[in-house]
């Protein structure tokens, strides 16, 4: 495949994106129905800037945060040619969305989302350039009928760009969001991809689309289902500390986080996914057989959907 510049289009990039959060946010707050986001507007000092925006205490999200950035430099962070040692000594452009979704109720999921394009150029070389994504699900209480409509959701986002996408993306999601220290998955998965350039230019974007505009068509209908259910100061206890898992995870093994904070970043926008509240037990055992016994035995190693 041809990766020449004349196929890549920054600019449509960018303002897909831009819309794209503003589209997120909207349908965030109809959900809510109380609380507004917030938004930062930032510059950073090596080159680009963002839009940092978070909604709090609502009546639906405990917190939620929808990130845009367009950031650009003279090099890649070491998180990044790490991965990529061929990009070492090339000028940087980076562009993404990125959302992390904390809901009161312990039966709603925490999710997570992200969009992204990547573009580095050298003087006299082709560009190389590639985007990434996906989305998770992180339910504290799981239910079949929403784990199985997450994922119908992704296998028809998928559907049209071949037969294999949704089995590749849902088996990097499994791999990508799994904590090795603990043994078990982030959550239920849903799909990951990166480095994705094996397509022309425009359909590569097409399949970015796909997932950005689907996830709150995935999403959305689980929050409505489970936003009026009642629960416990236990079921509340335990959406704190299994919390914690999400903090181990962006903290220890998350590429974002670690690019975001390597290129300069803004602090407070890169560590937006963390939740509000979050509590860590000592040696914590799960009475048998019960709800918070079943997440880890059931739901928290790869699944077939």
């Amino acid at each position: 495949m041809s990766n020449a510049i004349k196929e890549v289009n920054k600019t449509a990039v960018k303002q897909y994106l831009m819309t794209l959060q503003d589209r997120i946010c909207d349908s965030l707050e109809k959900q809510d129905t109380q609380a507004s986001f917030e938004e930062d507007a930032w510059q950073r000092e090596q080159g680009g800037g963002g839009r940092s925006r978070v909604l709090r205490n609502g009546k639906v999200f405990e917190q939620a945060g929808v990130n845009f950035s367009h950031v650009f430099g003279e090099s890649m962070p070491a998180s990044a040619t790490a991965h990529r040692p061929e990009l070492a000594g090339r000028k940087f452009e980076a562009f993404g969305v990125s959302l992390v979704i904390h809901p009161h109720n312990p039966y709603v999921p925490t999710t997570h989302a992200n969009v992204r394009f990547f573009i580095a150029e050298k003087e006299g070389e082709a560009p190389i350039w590639w985007f990434g994504g996906g989305f998770d699900l992180t339910p504290f209480y799981p239910f079949e009928e929403d784990c199985q409509s997450w994922h119908d959701h992704a296998k028809q986002i998928c559907a049209p760009f071949g037969d294999s996408v949704y089995d590749e993306h849902k088996a990097w999601c499994d791999r990508y969001f799994y904590l090795p220290h603990r043994q078990e998955t982030r959550g239920i998965g849903g799909l990951f991809f990166d480095d994705l350039n094996q397509w022309e230019f425009e359909r590569c974007f097409d399949y970015i689309k796909a997932v950005g505009d689907g996830f709150t068509q995935a999403y959305l209908p689980i929050v409505e289902r489970r936003q009026s259910m009642g629960y416990s100061e236990r079921e509340r206890q335990f959406q704190l500390y299994r919390r914690g898992r999400y903090v181990e995870f962006n903290l220890v093994y998350d590429r974002g986080t670690l690019f975001g904070l390597q290129s300069g970043g803004r602090t407070e926008s890169i560590l937006m996914s963390m939740p509000p509240l979050v509590r860590w037990e000592y040696d914590y055992q799960p009475e048998m057989d019960s709800p918070e016994a079943r997440l880890v035995m059931d739901y928290l190693h790869p699944r077939t959907w």
